[in-house]
C-alpha cells in the first residue's frame, strides 16, 4: 500500500462517518431548514465519495457525474430555500 491508497482510505473512511452524522440530522432534525442543510451536505459528501473513487480507479469519467451531481446538489438547496422562505 503506498500512501495515496492510505489516504484515500482514510478520507473514504471519513467521508463515511458524515455521512452517518448527516442522516441522524436528516432524520432528527428539529426543522425542514435542518433537514434540507443535511441532505445537501450528503450531496457534497457523496461528490467527495465520486472524486476519491475517480482517483483510486485512475478514471476521470467520474468527475463528469461530480459535476452533475453537484449541479443538481445546487439547484435541489435554491428549490427548497425558495419554497422555506415562500412559507410552503
Amino acid at each position: 500500500m503506498n500512501v495515496l491508497q492510505v489516504v484515500n482510505l482514510i478520507s473514504l473512511s471519513l467521508m463515511a462517518l458524515g455521512l452517518v452524522f448527516c442522516f441522524i440530522r436528516l432524520l432528527l432534525g428539529p426543522t425542514l431548514p435542518d433537514r434540507v442543510v443535511a441532505l445537501d451536505l450528503m450531496g457534497v459528501i457523496a461528490i467527495g465519495f465520486i472524486a476519491a473513487y475517480s482517483v483510486a480507479a485512475n478514471n476521470h469519467v467520474f468527475v463528469h457525474v461530480a459535476v452533475v451531481m453537484a449541479l443538481i446538489a445546487f439547484l435541489t438547496t435554491v428549490f427548497f430555500s425558495y419554497h422555506i422562505r415562500r412559507g410552503i
